[in-house]
């Protein structure tokens, strides 16, 4: 081992820690090293520090090793400690080591001043007095345990033992004799601090060596023989020192001092009783071989003992010894030596020996070794069965105090079993038989004996059995009662009647006395005792004795009544919490408790004790039953309780309406006047039971009155009451505290089942942090670790492992956890309350609470202790807003280098290193300054420029390293939990950033192999594993790994992180743990199928490892990730495991990991989608994935089951697939339209509810879909909520089928569509949902597109659902405001009410193109509601050219050219509306026209009256930190208006054809108009008025021929743009791209051309058809158009000989059939020559 290769020499107190097994020494072949490492010391005992020498001082002079000053001190401690030098040195260093509270910088400065130096000796004195306990109690606890087959480490101690087996008496006796006559220290010897003070605290040390080593002996001697010759000479020792009253130093003795000097006396006497061997003896006896016996033979000694015994007899201390010795002799018999022996028994008795055994007895049991206290009672025991087998019972003395002894020796264990092995009739039995034939007259000694002889199940039921066949019933007479008969010599009767032996009532329990039956007489003082001889059971007398007490009127009565009843109360209870399947014999008892509860507490002086003895027993009855007692407790009004309904926790601390009981009554008038609170002990242990047993909603409410009572009335006070006997007070505090601690700890949702009403736990949490009993937990916290030392070393037992001071120390750790529950608990608020205000607040010179809790590090009794302090230290560093380091103050190096001190220590408990580094973990987050000091980087002295740092002596950092050291793994000072912890530690540092440490830890070697070696390791098998925290361990790692790939530019990665990143693509570990996260994934669900809920460390890795693959789609090269088929394979293991988690219904925490492996999913589907080649083999897991989903109903499954319909929506847009390409294409369309119908259900219930309740939090005015909703109620319409993405997937699946027949099949077996356009209908009519109302839209244009589907869309209702409601949509904002049209300045694609309009304007459209006249009454019915809006739109380029504008327009003007088709039937329904439709649409050509020809003015409007330069959509995205020239900014800037400009040109265009196309059917049919004179004209209206002007921007310019020749002008000047290779217009943003993109703009050009001569000469015609125009305007229009014409087909000639396509009518823009069949390719002049002929022809005609 480490430690023993080095000079270190183990403490004894450190050796002590590793014998208890709370080191992290703890293995068996450890354990035994260090016993035979230290097996001299432990044998020399006290011996071992030597007095000081001449050669000790002269080598601790020369030894160079230690220091000066050290050597000056440890000078000065040997002289006033009279110890060694050299060890004197060793205590100092120990002490420095362990023990002191500075820092080892301040040392020197101590040593320096005088006064600090002289109370750094004391301190040290101290320690070195603790040392010599230490070592004692090491040997007690071997002698304690060596024979103990259950301790793990017995044989370990057994073997020390035999080694220490021969001279370990000798040494001890000598070092007893040596402490007993040492002269005590004075100034003169041993220097100026040995002051009367210190001459005391020596003397105490002395007493308490002197009682250990006496304990040592006894338990020696308890397992090995003592010879004659050792008894004798122990004899002579003890009767020198008066069995501890003749000290030599009994001059210093004190009162604080009597419980010392009382043990060594205690201990005299039972080694010497116990070196006489009773029991032996008494076997001998029994066999009739006392010749056996050791003092058989030993006769001189004998007669030595004689005489020395003779001199006893003053003392108490003296009696067992004589009374042993008096029964040795009197079996031996060895000569004629009755008188001695009378002598001395009389004076035993005359000692009262069995008082004296009786209290040497409970005060070795009170507290200290319990083995000791055991081994006294067998000693006793069998003294007493010796003593009562050979003498008369009567010559002992006083009955009672027989009992009273064989009670007390009957607690130690295995005695009550051995009792009832033995015979009736001797020993202890004695006792039992002669009070039995008392019974029941004189009843309450042998339910004291009954009760003792009980302790575990057969011997409770052995008792009970004994009880209940009694078969003799004493009872007194004063006179002969007449109905009986007596025997002549008058010593026998017999009954002549029966006779009902208590005066109940027949239907009472009673006992029949019956005829006939005989009874021995026994005179008495008073008359008569007659045994009479009947068979009855005794539980029948004792619930008559109960029922009695229950019927007796004056108090004198019930007090007599209740010395009866108390010891049979005690004995059931005895009874019933050793054997319970015995309480139901037992119900006729426990049942009138209730009421002897209910009667004793009424009484003018109630019986504390008897009604504390009911409610223990009620105690023990609620631990399996507490709702009956409950229940039959409430009848009693014993318990607080409260006359109203307890409604909140202001009322119940305010007590409102509650009673404190008769309880409260006992407390406050009986118990604290008296300062006996045997009472409130067992009213607490009652309310912890109770709430322990987990009562349903409404009997926990009923107890809020009595925990309110506690916290109100018991908990701010009880220090303050009186106490008569030590260590109650802190027994209560416990109790008090035990109760809190279970109330804090219920299961919050079992507590609150069924109920929202107030909990107990929300009452105590609210009430701790807000009432004085918070700060009644703090005064206990606020102890400190001084006091508890103190509190310790008062105690006179040899180990302080029970008594006062466990008590206390058991109470702080409750309030420790207490505290760091509330703080928990507590719910949030920006107040801070009282409690958390203490426990921050600062004080001065580290007076705080903070500073208090830190100190408990020093504490080294208990490990609990300082780790509870250290968790509730990390828990207010978490949530408190305060610094932990300036409430250290001066104090906070100290405290560090103690806390790296026992970090550090290899034996240390593992527990609380691994809190310890949790501490820092929390630290680094939330408090930066003491982060900073445990850090303790230093800045490099030779640094140059910037600052380099290096770690400190003490910096937590080295501790670190170490633990993280591959080479120390597996070490048992480095285990699992450990190595975690530090990882932990390392991420903290990286998650926040901590750059000067990271950068000192990335530059130690092997800092990266360190930490990343267990990555490379094989863990066991889900299956097998059993460290679960080497999983978090590579969680963490892993989180490391890419919290450092994320944040360091690539170039700067160190280059061993390379190389490990590399090494771990090489070494297959992606593989392996892709592998082993999917057989974790398993094995977690074969588990929960076994009802084993997952473990945390389970989700960290797979949350690691969700890290690590998503980092990897951003860092491929980096982490060595370029392998196509590596990624896919590590794709499907995460496919699998979703599927695997997903697939069958689990646990909300498998679901839960189910979701995080979902959103993986989602990740690399998105961006690893270039290497998916079988979209199937993606598509069939979760399309399975899908359906189990839709089949659970769990509410945190919304969530996943958006992301699975993400994926799919994915996968399907990886590849352009067909139906036939998947599988189950007609199952995933069933159960999509299914979440689709249930999910706009719960959306209409919900805006429905919203609207009634009045809850404007669904309001979407706003765009708040982006933030998270309220826990009360997710609302559905999220952009991505499963409703909204079913309708998208839905739409991509109908995308598919482009035949449309899926559709019929779907909406036959699910009614989706009527429940979607219900939900449409109020979503538009109350402008909510948006995300639903948009894609709801898009999937009905979807299925629009056949034939089929938009006859199965119109017949679903959709006109009446959209029509009416979206005149809400543009009419009114939410603030009340007209909607202005285009005013949005959100990009194009961002979903916004205005684009559902343009959505439904779209949808009408292609169903009127689909159905025609099916559906020309509902769009005619459109056009009617909204034509306001729709006059407007066309009305709005002149005002708005923004893009959502222009997009508006587009889709007016297309729905329009559809339903121009039918111009008779609108005439006919809305024949304004037509006329209005007409000028509109020629205004806007007009507009559209103006705005082509001038892009300059264009331009401008865009700059300056929309006030936006570059639409949102324009715009790319930049990272805000780049930064470039100002030049290039402009020429930036330029470019994005240009491109803006060319967008919004490629609209106007797009507008323009399609409102030509529009006018062409408002205009005569040329064929018709030319060739058919019956023509009626007053059919079309003049659509261009007579003018040839340039058309202009204002509206009170009439559209006219000018606007029709300009329009084919800018066509033409498009057109040479094109033909110029210029920059032309595209219909996306930028330059053509394409060959085929060019062709299309030529097509639109070419169609707009078209329409526009057709619509052009068609109006001309009409004009000179026209009789009303004067002959003079014809005749100018002529020469107008002939001269216009001209030239424009001049022009047209030109560009039909380059190649223009013909127009996209059909194709682009939905032109009538006829113009459908063309091609987009190259023309001939021939193809061409019908227009230009056209034109031609028209021109010769004008010109005539």
């Amino acid at each position: 081992m480490a430690a023993a290769a080095g000079p270190y020499v183990r403490s004894s107190r450190e050796l002590w820690t590793v014998l208890l097994g709370r080191s992290a020494l703890r293995e068996n072949d450890q354990i035994e090293a260090e016993l035979d490492r230290h097996c001299e010391r432990l044998l020399a005992g006290l011996s071992y520090y030597k007095p000081p020498s001449m050669s000790s001082e002269e080598k601790l002079k020369t030894d160079k090793e230690v220091l000066a000053p050290l050597k000056e001190l440890g000078l000065r401690i040997s002289k006033f400690l009279s110890l060694d030098e050299q060890q004197s040195v060793q205590i100092l260093q120990s002490y420095l080591q362990e023990d002191y509270r500075g820092t080892q910088s301040s040392i020197k400065a101590v040593l320096q001043d005088e006064r600090q130096s002289q109370a750094l000796q004391l301190k040290i004195a101290e320690y070195y007095y603790e040392e010599r306990l230490y070592t004692l109690r090491c040997v007690l606890y071997l002698l304690t345990y060596f024979q103990d087959e259950r301790h793990p480490y017995r044989v370990e101690y057994s073997k020390c033992v035999d080694k220490l087996e021969k001279e370990l008496v000798v040494n001890y006796r000598k070092q007893f004799e040596e402490l007993f006559r040492t002269e005590a220290p004075t100034w003169e010897s041993h220097g100026n601090l040995m002051t009367e003070r210190q001459v005391s605290r020596w003397f105490v040390q002395c007493l308490k060596e002197q009682a250990l080593i006496l304990e040592i002996i006894f338990l020696y001697y308890a397992y090995f023989e003592m010879g004659p010759e050792d008894l004798l000479a122990f004899a002579r020792i003890f009767k020198e020192q008066g069995f501890g009253k003749r000290q030599t130093n009994r001059h210093l003795v004190d009162e604080s001092m009597d419980g010392l000097v009382d043990r060594i006396g205690y201990f005299s006497s039972l080694i010497l009783v116990e070196g006489m061997d009773i029991d032996f003896l008494h076997k001998c006896a029994l066999e009739e071989r006392v010749e056996q016996h050791q003092f058989a033979n030993a006769r001189e000694i004998c007669q030595e003992m004689d005489k020395l015994l003779l001199t006893l007899g003053d003392i108490p201390h003296h009696a067992p010894v004589l009374l042993s010795w008096a029964l040795l002799r009197h079996t031996l018999n060895l000569d004629e030596s009755t008188p001695v022996i009378r002598r001395l028994g009389s004076t035993a008795i005359q000692q009262n020996v069995f008082q004296f055994m009786t209290q040497m007895l409970k005060a070795l049991g009170s507290g200290g070794n319990n083995c000791t206290a055991s081994t006294a009672r067998m000693c006793i025991y069998g003294l007493l069965s010796f003593v009562l087998t050979s003498f008369e019972e009567e010559t002992l003395g006083d009955q009672q105090h027989l009992i009273d002894v064989a009670c007390e020796v009957f607690t130690a264990p295995n005695l009550a079993e051995l009792f009832w092995d033995t015979e009736p009739t001797a020993g202890i039995a004695i006792l039992l038989d002669n009070n039995c034939g008392m019974f029941p007259q004189s009843m309450a000694p042998l339910l004291q004996l009954l009760s003792a002889l009980i302790s575990d199940k057969p011997t409770a039921k052995k008792v009970y059995s004994f009880l209940d066949k009694m078969t003799c019933y004493t009872e007194p007479y004063k006179h002969k009662p007449h109905d009986v008969l007596s025997h002549e010599d008058g010593t026998r009767w017999r009954r002549q009647m029966p006779k009902l032996l208590y005066p109940l009532g027949s239907a009472q329990a009673n006992i029949r006395m019956p005829q006939g039956t005989y009874g021995h007489v026994i005179p008495a003082v008073q008359g008569f005792l007659v045994r009479w001889d009947f068979s009855y059971s005794s539980w029948t007398v004792f619930t008559c004795e109960i029922e009695m007490l229950l019927h007796v009127v004056s108090t004198a009565d019930v007090l007599l009544h209740c010395q009866k009843v108390k010891p049979i109360i005690d004995l059931v209870h005895k009874i019933i919490s050793t054997d319970w399947s015995i309480t139901d014999y037992l119900l006729p008892i426990t049942s009138r408790l209730y009421m002897l509860i209910q009667r004793l507490s009424s009484v003018l002086n109630p019986p504390t004790d008897v009604i504390a003895s009911c409610v223990n027993t009620l105690t023990v009855l609620a631990t399996r039953m507490p709702a009956k007692v409950w229940a039959d407790l409430q009848h009693t009004g014993f318990l607080p309780y409260s006359v109203t309904q307890v409604t909140g926790i202001a009322q119940s601390l305010r007590a409102e309406g509650m009673q404190a009981g008769s309880y409260g009554n006992l407390l406050l008038s009986i118990e604290r006047p008296q300062g006996e609170y045997s009472v409130t002990m067992a009213f607490l242990r009652l309310v912890t039971t109770l709430v322990k047993g987990q009562l349903g909603s409404t009997q926990s409410r009923g107890l809020l009155p009595c925990v309110v009572f506690v916290l109100k009335e018991l908990l701010p006070t009880y220090h303050k009451w009186r106490y008569n006997t030590y260590g109650i007070r802190e027994e209560i505090g416990c109790l008090i505290f035990e109760l809190i601690y279970t109330i804090l700890h219920l299961n919050s949702s079992e507590e609150s089942q069924g109920s929202s009403s107030l909990s107990l736990q929300s009452l105590c949490t609210h009430c701790l942090a807000n009432t004085e009993a918070g700060q009644a937990i703090i005064n206990i916290m606020a102890v400190g670790v001084d006091t508890i030392d103190a509190v310790l070393a008062a105690q006179p037992n040899s180990c302080g492992s029970e008594g006062s001071g466990q008590t206390l120390i058991q109470t702080i750790k409750l309030a420790f956890s207490i505290t760091n529950n509330v703080i928990k608990l507590k719910p949030s608020s920006e107040v801070v309350s009282p409690l958390e205000q203490a426990l921050t607040q600062h004080g001065t010179h580290g007076n705080n609470l903070i500073a208090v809790l830190a100190k408990y590090i020093y504490h080294r009794h208990d490990p609990a202790l300082p780790r509870l302090a250290i968790q509730l230290l990390k828990r207010l560093a978490m949530v408190a807003p305060m610094s932990v380091y300036a409430c250290l103050g001066s104090d906070a190096a100290a405290i560090r280098d103690a806390f790296l001190n026992r970090l550090q220590s290899k034996t240390e408990d593992m527990r609380i290193k691994v809190m310890i580094l949790e501490f820092l973990t929390v630290a680094v987050e939330t408090q930066p300054g003491l982060i900073e000091l445990f850090l303790n980087l230093e800045v490099k002295d030779n640094a140059v420029g910037s600052k380099e740092f290096i770690l400190g002596e003490w910096s937590c950092l080295q501790v670190i390293l170490e633990f993280i050291d591959s080479k120390q793994q597996g070490k048992y000072w480095c285990p699992p939990l450990i190595h975690r912890a530090a990882i932990a530690f390392l991420h903290a540092l990286w998650q926040d950033r901590r750059d000067s440490a990271m950068t000192v830890l990335r530059a130690k070697d092997q800092f990266w192999e360190n930490l990343t070696s267990v990555l490379f390791g094989e863990l066991p098998a889900p299956c097998n594993i059993t460290e679960k925290s080497v999983l978090e361990t590579c969680a963490f790692t892993l989180k490391i790994i890419c919290l450092e790939i994320y944040y360091v530019v690539r170039g700067s990665l160190d280059q061993s992180l390379k190389h490990t990143l590399k090494m771990f693509f090489e070494k297959k570990r992606y593989e392996y743990w892709s592998h082993y996260i999917k057989s974790l994934v398993t094995h977690m669900m074969e588990t929960e199928t076994e009802g084993v809920a997952p473990f945390l460390e389970f989700q960290m890795i797979i949350s690691a490892w969700r890290m690590v693959l998503v980092l990897a789609t951003n860092y491929v090269e980096v982490m060595h990730l370029c392998d196509n088929s590596l990624r896919l394979q590590l794709l499907q293991d995460v496919l699998e495991g979703t599927k695997v988690l997903l697939l069958v219904p689990s646990s909300a925490s498998c679901l839960r990991m189910g979701s995080m492996l979902a959103t993986l999913l989602l990740i690399l589907l998105k961006q690893w989608k270039s290497i998916i080649v079988q979209v199937s083999k993606i598509l069939d897991p979760l399309d399975q994935i899908l359906e189990s989903l839709s089949q659970s109903n769990q509410y945190f499954m919304e969530k996943t089951k958006a992301k699975i319909f993400s994926a799919i929506i994915t996968t399907l847009q990886i590849k352009r697939l067909r139906v036939s390409d998947i599988s189950q294409y007609s199952q995933m369309l069933l159960t999509v339209c299914e979440t689709i119908h249930n999910e706009a259900i719960v959306l209409f219930d919900q805006t429905h509810h919203a609207l009634t309740t009045g809850d404007a939090g669904l309001s979407d005015d706003k765009d708040c879909m982006e933030t998270d909703c309220p826990p009360r109620l997710q609302h559905k319409d999220q952009k991505d909520g499963v409703c909204v993405l079913a309708l998208h997937l839905s739409k991509e699946l109908y995308e598919m089928d482009e035949s449309g027949n899926n559709l019929f099949l779907i909406t036959r077996k699910v009614p989706f569509l009527p429940a979607m356009l219900s939900t449409l209908e109020l979503s538009l009519r109350v402008k909510q949902n948006l995300h639903f109302a948009e894609a709801s839209l898009h999937l009905l244009l979807v299925l629009s597109r056949t034939q089929q589907g938009a006859a199965i869309v119109a017949g679903a209702g959709v006109l009446p659902s959209i029509c009416l409601p979206l005149l809400s949509v543009y009419q009114l904002s939410t603030n009340g405001t007209a909607q202005t049209l285009g005013s949005s300045r959100k990009s194009l694609d961002a979903p916004s009410w205005l684009g559902v309009y343009r959505l439904a304007m779209s949808l009408m459209e292609r169903l009127l193109k689909s159905l025609r006249y099916s559906f020309l009454s509902e769009a005619l019915d459109f056009v009617g509601v909204h034509q306001e809006r729709i006059l407007q739109c066309l009305d709005a380029v002149r005002k708005v050219q923004s893009l959502a504008c222009l997009d508006e327009v587009d889709h007016t003007v297309g729905f329009i050219l559809q339903l121009s088709n039918f111009i008779k039937e609108w005439r006919f329904h809305l024949p304004q509306l037509l006329r209005d439709v007409q000028v509109n649409l020629c205004y806007l050509c007009q507009t559209c026209t103006f705005l082509l020809h001038s892009p300059k003015v264009l331009q401008h409007y865009l700059q300056v009256k929309n006030g936006d330069s570059i639409p949102s959509a324009i715009l790319p995205r930049q990272p805000k930190s780049i930064q470039t020239p100002l030049k290039q900014q402009n020429t930036e800037k330029e470019e994005m208006e240009q491109r803006a400009l060319l967008k919004v040109q490629s609209s106007l265009l797009r507008i323009l054809s399609k409102t030509l196309a529009a006018v062409r059917h408002f205009t005569p049919d040329l064929s018709q108009i030319l060739l058919d004179q019956s023509l009626d004209l007053a059919e079309y209206d003049v659509l261009f008025v007579l003018s040839f002007t340039t058309p202009a921007f204002d509206s009170d310019v009439a559209p006219s021929f000018g606007t029709l020749l300009a329009t084919v002008n800018v066509v033409l000047n498009m057109q040479g743009e094109i033909d110029k290779k210029k920059e032309p217009l595209s219909l996306n943003v930028g330059p053509l791209t394409s060959t085929e993109e060019a062709k299309s703009l030529k097509s639109l050009l070419m169609f707009t051309m078209e329409n526009c001569f057709y619509v052009l000469i068609s109006q001309a015609v009409r004009y000179l058809k026209d009789p009303s125009v004067h002959s003079r305007d014809k005749q100018r229009m002529k020469q107008e158009l002939s001269s216009e014409l001209s030239t424009v087909l001049s022009s047209i000639s030109r560009y039909s000989r380059r190649g223009t396509p013909c127009s996209p009518a059909a194709a682009l823009l939905m032109s009538p059939p006829s113009k459908s069949s063309c091609s987009t390719s190259k023309l001939s002049p021939e193809n061409q020559e019908p227009l230009i002929q056209l034109v031609q022809a028209f021109v010769r005609q004008i010109q005539r």
